[in-house]
């Protein structure tokens, strides 16, 4: 009985999601027909979004595919999984930093990495990191908001995302989680 009723809400859930979609879109068209600004605006900030991750995604995805393909779980595991220590949450930090696309790309990357046997506090923290440290939104930080507030938000963020990871990832063993 208890499944039947899980299975009936996740029903209700898609079809009250896809019921979403719709009066979305049918608002947008709304918008374009009746020239409403607010509408208009939002559809424009759609298509400009689209055509970026149409831009972004197709180059992150085959160099996550050449990833999968050409490193090994055994160069992977060392540095990013339990045996990495400490050393392995500064690699996920400076290569979070170093990389473009933000979280469009990260989210895929992580999948790779955690695939390839990185530790699942390491995951977190990589990702943390891509919302956080990236170097171009640190360079634009730091020319109107200045370097002395940079390096507090710097010292005061990292700690707490590799904190938060330590415990997402004790929470998460402790409820057998796993990524398929």
């Amino acid at each position: 009985m208890k499944k039947r009723q899980t299975k009936g809400n996740s029903r209700f859930l898609k079809n009250l999601y896809w019921m979403g979609v719709l009066v979305y879109f049918i608002y947008l068209l709304y918008s374009w027909l009746f020239q409403v600004p607010s509408g208009r605006e939002i559809g424009q900030n759609l298509v400009a979004y689209l055509l970026t991750m149409g831009k972004i995604l197709p180059c992150s995805f085959i160099l996550i595919g050449l990833f999968e393909v050409w490193i090994p779980r055994e160069i992977v595991e060392p540095h990013l999984g339990y045996q990495g220590g400490i050393r392995g949450y500064i690699l996920a930090i400076v290569l979070a930093g170093t990389m473009a696309g933000g979280l469009l790309v990260a989210l895929p990357v992580s999948s790779a990495l955690y695939h390839k046997g990185a530790r699942l506090s390491v995951i977190f923290t990589f990702l943390g990191a891509s919302a956080v440290v990236r170097i171009p939104m640190t360079l634009f930080e730091v020319s109107f908001l200045g370097v002395e507030f940079t390096a507090v938000r710097w010292l005061v963020s990292v700690p707490l995302i590799i904190i938060s990871s330590l415990f997402l990832e004790k929470y998460l063993s402790k409820e057998k989680f796993g990524i398929k």
